[in-house]
């Protein structure tokens, strides 16, 4: 029995018409070209998978928003992908195997069981690029670059990057002896900037009070490229993992700036976003129309491991639809050329549309009996017979 609506979509799932669609997939293509000039392969891992498999080294938050299902054949559990970067993680892994650096790129539709709070939508397009057996810092910097070039195609302006490190908390943590119940209990009072409850967990902790003072000092620790000067101030005390943690984001942000000397650079080392599933440095653009991140990515060394094969990897994703909204809004969009052709067999008539297509323009051709005009179809030109010639003539010249 049919649904009296049946026209409605779920909650948070939403269908693309032409004229964003036509803007989306210009953009896409504008991009994933770009990435393949910077040596990025595209790949295409599969929209289901088994559930191990897409949750790799993700934490809880990725498998609450994963869709999961009983595969009918093996009886084995499946889920549909909610981020596609453990998947790609594989294939470099698994199917390449390769000793020496590996860049590969990626775009396709995700599903989340929630939707963001901000943006409501469960089916995101995902879109990245990861770079895969170089622990350094200059492929730190080689994404990052590579996602500010992709922000700058998609139109945006005014993007601001935010810096952080995960590996100063973990280093802090293993150093402080704490239980994993401990560090789970930090780690949510970080994320939240709770300093209330921070100093009452400190208090009732027992490590020495060097220690608490450090995590007391993490959330004070953000803003400009003087926060890096009060963390060594701060975290003189600390082992050498923090401390080579704050000048490895120190030189990515030199190495940044000296690139993009206007872009604005801010640092949070109580920011521990993915910090279960990242491993050093992580970041994350903004722009000030949009109360949230717009791309986001960072270090997640090892995550091949359970396919085998451990290696340094590093990249960013972020939502094409997103980017696509975005820059549609900042910039006006261009009207492609859309030409009317008339209905009729006249052979010279089809040879022109033809040859205009295979040129790359837009024809469109009049169907006997059909309805809507040149103009009601939004056609720039139409195509004329002048004697024994057929013309393309722009509408504005005909009115």
């Amino acid at each position: 029995m049919q649904q009296k609506d049946s026209w409605l979509l779920p909650d948070g799932i939403e269908e693309i018409l032409p004229e964003e669609a036509k803007h989306l997939e210009s953009l896409r293509r504008k991009i994933l070209d770009t990435f393949a000039c910077w040596g990025y392969e595209l790949v295409i891992p599969p929209f289901i998978d088994y559930l191990d498999s897409l949750l790799t080294g993700s934490g809880h938050d990725l498998e609450l928003q994963t869709f999961k299902l009983t595969d009918q054949i093996s009886g084995e559990m499946l889920g549909v992908r909610a981020d596609m970067t453990p998947q790609v993680a594989r294939i470099d892994a698994h199917n390449l195997n390769a000793e020496w650096p590996t860049r590969l790129c990626y775009t396709g539709t995700i599903l989340h069981t929630k939707g963001d709070p901000l943006e409501k939508t469960r089916s995101p397009m995902q879109i990245g690029a990861e770079l895969y057996g170089h622990a350094g810092k200059e492929s730190d910097v080689e994404v990052i670059r590579l996602m500010l070039e992709m922000l700058a195609i998609s139109g945006l302006q005014n993007v601001h990057l935010d810096l952080g490190h995960v590996g100063i908390y973990r280093a802090l943590s293993g150093q402080a002896g704490l239980t994993d119940a401990q560090e789970a209990e930090l780690f949510d009072v970080l994320q939240r900037k709770a300093r209330p409850e921070l100093q009452e967990l400190m208090a009732g902790y027992s490590i020495n009070d060097e220690l608490k003072s450090l995590f007391l000092k993490l959330p004070q620790l953000n803003g400009g490229k003087e926060t890096i000067a009060k963390a060594k101030e701060a975290f003189s005390a600390a082992n050498g993992e923090v401390k080579q943690a704050l000048a490895d984001l120190e030189a990515i942000a030199e190495k940044l700036t000296a690139g993009f000397p206007s872009l604005p650079i801010s640092f949070d080392l109580a920011e521990l976003r993915g910090y279960h599933y990242h491993t050093g440095v992580v970041f994350a653009a903004f722009v000030p129309s949009v109360g949230r991140e717009i791309a986001r990515g960072g270090r997640y060394d090892n995550i091949g491991a359970i396919f085998g094969r451990a290696r340094a990897a590093t990249g960013f994703s972020a939502d094409l639809k997103v980017l696509s909204v975005l820059g549609k809004a900042i910039y006006q969009k261009e009207q492609q050329a859309l030409i009317f052709a008339p209905c009729g067999d006249d052979a010279t008539l089809h040879q022109k549309i033809r040859d205009l297509r295979a040129e790359g323009l837009a024809v469109v051709q009049q169907l006997p009996g059909q309805t809507g005009t040149a103009q009601e179809l939004k056609c720039t030109s139409v195509l004329e017979q002048d004697h024994q010639n057929w013309v393309v003539r722009p509408l504005a010249s005909l009115d």
